[in-house]
């Protein structure tokens, strides 16, 4: 019999470490959750569940992103919802203001009304979020000096510069009927005051219409920029601008850029030797709608979304200014559009056509980024879960498996250590052969 070395017992003891370890392993694997708890467990597995974790954290982040951003663009849109629901309310006010059933006395408290809301508008303009004003053109997009243009698709295509007032058409072909004895009525709002003239039709083309708008206070727009074909212009984007149906339109062009050089709304109408309007001739040559927005040099502010989990793959949006100034109601000093005279107020109602045009534009922009805007954390919510759900499968342990393991290591190492005793036992015969 060998006594130096018991060979059994070693290899009882060898058997035992092994359960144990798998033992430990398979506790460490339940009280963690996790298959690969270590990178020793599954070095290629480790490395694609942390490559994931970090994916599924940015994902984490850019959707939170988004919601904040959403969460701005509400407050903007809100503050433009309320600038449209003032223009509602101003737009009732001009028309009313514009019938000769009201009094002087009445236009000049409708005038009231107007200065209190040209000031809610700017107070609208002013709202913030985190801090940052939202409606004051601090996040405009980057924008090159640009002149007004005003364009006109209700004339005819054939229409030039010389064609004569006589000789208009509609779009569809038809004549205007406008005679030599009637009277061109011409009003314009620039910089909050209003500006009216008038002549007679005679031979006069449209050209000298554009004359006769220069010759009643200042230069407003350009001669040498009045066209008649389907390309309108550049605008502040660098974007060349056309008719919608692609076909000839007459386009008049500020003379200067930026919104200094721009007009609130200009109105045009003929009327007949008895002083009635052509309503059919009024209503193409009064058609002259913003194609080509003025705007002042500016350097890019726009607002950037860090909505991606890469790099430069976000979205970038921007918000015009919604101030009473930019959108043609007030001057630079806050003096509002006067309604306080039948043509003033029948000016206004132009002007204020145009600034509901602005904001609308804007509200539908804001509206659509929020659209996106949803859309993107949707997407971002369904990418984080579906990895979420790959990294479990690569990561996570199955508890069913690991605890029928663990149940089997613990038996095995149980019955190791019963035989363990039992070789002990079984070697104490020699004992008793020594006392003998």
């Amino acid at each position: 019999m060998m006594i130096s070395n018991s060979v059994m017992s070693t290899n009882i003891l060898n058997i035992m470490d092994k359960h144990q370890f798998k033992l430990s392993k398979h506790m460490h694997h339940l009280a963690t959750g996790q298959r690969v708890a270590s990178v020793a467990d599954d070095p290629s597995g480790w490395a694609i569940g942390q490559r994931m974790d970090v994916r599924i954290r940015s994902l984490d982040a850019s959707s939170r992103n988004a919601q904040f951003s959403l969460s701005m663009l509400k407050v903007a849109e809100g503050g433009v919802s309320s600038t449209i629901d003032i223009l509602r309310n101003l737009k009732e006010k001009a028309i009313e203001a514009a019938s000769d059933t009201c009094t002087d006395t009445d236009r000049r408290t409708i005038q009231k009304l107007f200065d209190q809301f040209g000031d809610q508008i700017n107070d609208n303009a002013n709202v913030t979020y985190n801090g940052q004003l939202l409606l004051d053109g601090s996040m405009a997009s980057a924008a090159e000096p640009t002149a007004q243009v005003l364009t006109n698709q209700s004339l005819d295509p054939t229409t030039t510069a010389s064609t004569k007032l006589t000789e208009l058409k509609r779009r569809d072909g038809s004549s205007l009927n406008i005679q030599e004895g009637d009277t061109v009525n011409l009003s314009y709002i620039k910089d909050g005051k209003t500006y009216s003239g008038s002549y007679q039709v005679g031979t006069t083309t449209l050209a000298d219409m554009l004359t006769e708008f220069n010759n009643i206070d200042q230069s407003i727009f350009d001669p040498s920029k009045l066209q008649a074909d389907s390309t309108i212009g550049v605008d502040a984007h660098g974007e060349t601008i056309h008719t919608a149906d692609e076909q000839n339109a007459i386009s008049f062009t500020a003379a200067n850029t930026g919104l200094d050089g721009a007009v609130s709304g200009i109105t045009i109408s003929i009327t007949d030797t008895k002083g009635q309007v052509k309503k059919t001739a009024t209503t193409a040559l009064n058609d002259f709608q913003e194609s080509i927005a003025p705007r002042d040099a500016q350097g890019d502010t726009s607002f950037y979304i860090a909505s991606s989990a890469d790099a430069n793959r976000g979205i970038r949006g921007s918000i015009d200014d919604m101030s009473s100034y930019a959108l043609g109601l007030t001057d630079k000093n806050g003096h509002t559009i006067d309604v306080t005279t039948q043509k003033g107020a029948n000016a206004a109602i132009s002007a204020i056509d145009r600034a509901l045009e602005r904001a609308l534009d804007q509200q539908t922009t804001i509206g659509a980024m929020s659209m996106r805007l949803e859309y993107t954390i949707s997407n971002l919510t369904t990418e984080s879960e579906n990895l979420t759900a790959a990294m479990s499968t690569i990561l996570d342990a199955n508890m069913a498996k690991e605890m029928t393991e663990f149940t089997k290591e613990n038996i095995l190492l149980q019955a190791a250590q019963a035989m363990l005793a039992q070789n002990n036992h079984n070697a104490s015969w020699f004992l008793s052969l020594l006392q003998s």
